[in-house]
């Protein structure tokens, strides 16, 4: 299976397999996958989560400075996992690379800890990944704590103006597809794909990191499948306590990680007019929260200003700190 033209190509559905084989693949498919997760302040949502990989041929937990004894927590709950800390954050992508790097196995789950997964999907996952070879990266439904079906998949970041618009242009397939996107919320890696087109931008600190990757697999000839009836359960805005400080380094690294992949992509002067572009609203609707004391939305909309305002200034979203292990 190549990727086409088209943002989505529909691929042949799978037959489902026997229910008495169900146990069976999914021990064998957990024995040719590494869990990689990232915490930071997470010993509120990380139960189900060991929970639910334990089974997996290895587990790495990497510890972004957390201060609620989340690291104590992994090795209580799972003492088979390899706990990585680190003394300060570096993000989710540079966390990921921590994990990623020390992968031995065929496949590599990255799975947020805040979200669950199944046997029965993670083996389907799997199989669809052994269907379709040139396949880099397999992801499943993910499904809120209501129910409702989030966005996983969805058109190249540089051909999207938001994600609301782009989910109401392509709600979730009966069957699996190609896309140009795949959440990195959960997500089957193969890892001889993900070693020839390189781990995550090392640049980004925070969001779009999985943007990024979607477009270098596809560039580098490699297919992004989801896999719907494929399940994953995602509790969103779970893996970090909520903050003001949270909440501003959330959008000021949402804002400057938009204009660092238009720049990596696109060009820096493609990127400079939409910054251009931002900046008076965002300064206008930082204002106008502001007088009317909504005290969320002022802190959003001034941290997407303050983000934006960075990329132009070249600032850095990563700092530059000593490997730690």
């Amino acid at each position: 299976m190549t990727n086409g033209s088209t943002p989505f190509e529909t691929v042949p559905p799978t037959p489902p397999a026997p229910p008495q084989a169900d146990f069976a693949a999914a021990q064998a498919a957990w024995q040719r996958v590494s869990v990689v997760t990232v915490t930071h302040h997470s010993a509120g949502v990380i139960s189900a989560c060991l929970a639910s990989v334990a089974q997996a041929a290895r587990v790495f937990v990497v510890d972004n400075a957390s201060d609620d004894g989340t690291p104590d927590l992994v090795r209580r709950l799972l003492p088979a996992a390899t706990v990585i800390g680190n003394t300060i954050g570096r993000g989710f992508g540079n966390g990921c690379n921590q994990g990623l790097e020390r992968v031995e196995t065929e496949f590599a789950l990255l799975l947020g800890p805040d979200s669950t997964i199944d046997g029965a999907s993670l083996a389907g996952l799997v199989e669809a990944a052994d269907r379709w070879p040139d396949a880099g990266m397999v992801a499943p439904e993910i499904i809120a704590p209501d129910g409702h079906t989030e966005p996983s998949h969805n058109t190249c970041l540089l051909d999207r103006i938001t994600v609301d618009k782009g989910v109401e242009r392509h709600p979730l397939p009966e069957g699996p597809i190609c896309a140009d996107h795949l959440s990195g919320a959960v997500l089957l890696v193969r890892m001889t794909a993900l070693r020839q087109v390189g781990f995550f931008d090392r640049n980004i600190f925070l969001y779009y990191e999985d943007d990024d990757l979607s477009i270098r697999m596809r560039r580098g000839g490699h297919a992004l499948i989801l896999v719907p009836g494929t399940r994953a359960t995602h509790i969103g805005g779970g893996s970090s306590r909520p903050s003001v400080h949270h909440r501003w380094e959330k959008f000021w690294h949402m804002a400057w990680s938009r204009l660092y992949i238009e720049d990596k992509y696109a060009g820096r002067q493609a990127a400079r007019r939409t910054a251009l572009r931002l900046l008076p609203k965002l300064a206008l609707k930082t204002l106008g929260y502001g007088l009317t004391l909504n005290k969320w939305k002022a802190i959003r909309d001034a941290a997407r200003l303050c983000g934006t305002l960075g990329w132009l200034a070249g600032a850095r979203a990563m700092p530059v700190i000593e490997r730690e292990s």
